[in-house]
């Protein structure tokens, strides 16, 4: 696997997302942004571009059985956030409580593996319910933090969950080009270097194990198949890396494709 040649201006870049983010929300008219923020690259990068709008930005805890690492690192970021920006607030919301309960009003299934699955995907769409509850009291936006890779290229995440957003900043970022507005934005070295995790199983997991290959990988394996690449032009770990994508991307086209409509041909109509 070669090295990518990555030419991203990134202040110039910076100053695109931020006014693009200030015009969206001066034309919907709203008071600015919501951002769940889990202690991961992503969302330091999303709300720190939001709190560079000027807008009110409000940066969300919303712990569910949560790691140790993983509150200690979003603390921090939303410390430092808070500190630097005055238009920036926060609110710790526990929603481990409420995902308890919900464990215990709905069926279990002897298919272990789909049921962890399903389970895991229900807490992020307990956040996303309670960022829209936010959103909506304060008139505010529900920003997305997806990557390129994760929201265009194997489709790792939660439909309506962790993707149901109003608009994504970075969503045309590749992984490793957030890394680098991250460190060009003092996001903190404890998030920099942690090891990418979705924190969705209560486990220590990392988004690799899921995955099966790393986001430098996989962001290599993207622009492969973005330049027309097959199968057929690689051996080794490189077809391993390549197979890898291909199949996450096709089983998840469900996510990046719009809705299907059933559109009802015009003769069955009674005019």
């Amino acid at each position: 696997m070669s090295q990518k040649n990555n030419t991203l201006h990134i202040e110039k870049t910076v100053d695109f997302i931020v006014n693009w983010l200030k015009t969206y929300a001066e034309n919907a008219k709203v008071n600015g942004f919501v951002v769940g923020v889990s202690g991961g690259i992503d969302s330091a990068v999303t709300s720190t571009l939001c709190a560079m709008t000027g807008f009110k930005t409000i940066c969300i805890e919303l712990p569910i059985h949560q790691a140790i690492s993983q509150v200690n690192r979003k603390k921090e970021h939303i410390s430092q956030l808070k500190n630097r920006f005055e238009n920036v607030e926060s609110l710790s919301i526990d929603l481990t409580s409420t995902f308890e309960e919900f464990k215990k009003n709905v069926p279990e299934s002897e298919k272990i593996d789909k049921f962890n699955l399903s389970l895991a995907n229900s807490r992020s769409r307990l956040r996303m319910t309670t960022l829209y509850y936010i959103a909506g009291i304060h008139g505010l936006l529900v920003a997305g933090t997806g990557n390129k890779v994760e929201d265009f290229g194997v489709g790792f995440y939660t439909k309506y969950g962790d993707g149901g957003v109003d608009l994504s900043p970075i969503a045309d970022l590749m992984k490793s080009e957030v890394y680098q507005i991250g460190r060009f934005l003092r996001v903190p070295q404890s998030i920099l270097e942690a090891v990418p995790t979705d924190g969705l199983f209560g486990d220590d997991r990392s988004d690799e194990d899921q995955l099966g290959a790393s986001y430098d990988e996989l962001e290599w394996a993207m622009l492969q198949a973005e330049q027309g690449k097959e199968a057929a032009s690689f051996e080794g770990r490189d077809l391993e890396i390549f197979n890898i994508y291909k199949r996450l991307n096709l089983a998840n086209q469900h996510k990046m494709k719009p809705i299907p409509v059933c559109e009802i041909p015009k003769e069955l109509r009674q005019i």
